[in-house]
């Protein structure tokens, strides 16, 4: 949805037995995760990836990890999980390398072929949110990052056991 695409109506959510409309505050916010799961499956898509491979990728271009951490993170078996890292070596967009300190542990690395598929695909996005942001001032940021840290912990409760 557009800045000039305004929902007309909100539509009605129910806690504990109460209706009532949705902020546009919480509509926006349905918007972003609704694009962001979009993009995954688009970008998975046109990558010639699956999306759990996709997921593991971006995991991985911001910190080493092994097969075992890609398991708990996908929420996977360890068998599932080596199969998708398998497929991700094989295409040469990760490698494996023997942990640093703990020789029996073996960690995952991105490879530049890895980063340039996320990158490659995701630039404009980056750009386009980069200058978006340029936009605020440092309060209004402080502002939207505080709301976007509290729904982010609101999502977080819909995954703990």
């Amino acid at each position: 949805m557009t800045d000039q695409q305004q929902p007309t109506t909100a539509p009605v959510w129910a806690e504990r037995g109460q209706e009532r409309q949705q902020p546009p505050t919480l509509l926006a916010l349905r918007d972003l995760v609704a694009a962001g799961s979009r993009v995954t499956h688009v970008v998975a898509r046109r990558a010639g990836l699956s999306e759990t491979e996709l997921v593991t990728l971006e995991h991985l271009s911001r910190e080493q990890i092994g097969p075992a951490e890609v398991a708990r993170r996908l929420e996977v078996s360890t068998a599932a999980a080596t199969g998708i890292v398998d497929r991700l070596v094989s295409r040469g967009h990760v490698e494996r390398r023997p942990h640093e300190v703990d020789r029996r542990r073996t960690d995952l690395h991105i490879t530049d072929s890895g980063r340039g598929e996320i990158v490659g695909h995701l630039m404009p996005m980056f750009a386009a949110l980069d200058r978006h942001d340029a936009e605020f001032s440092d309060e209004e940021k402080a502002v939207v990052e505080r709301y976007l840290r509290g729904a982010t912990r609101a999502f977080e409760r819909v995954l703990e056991p």
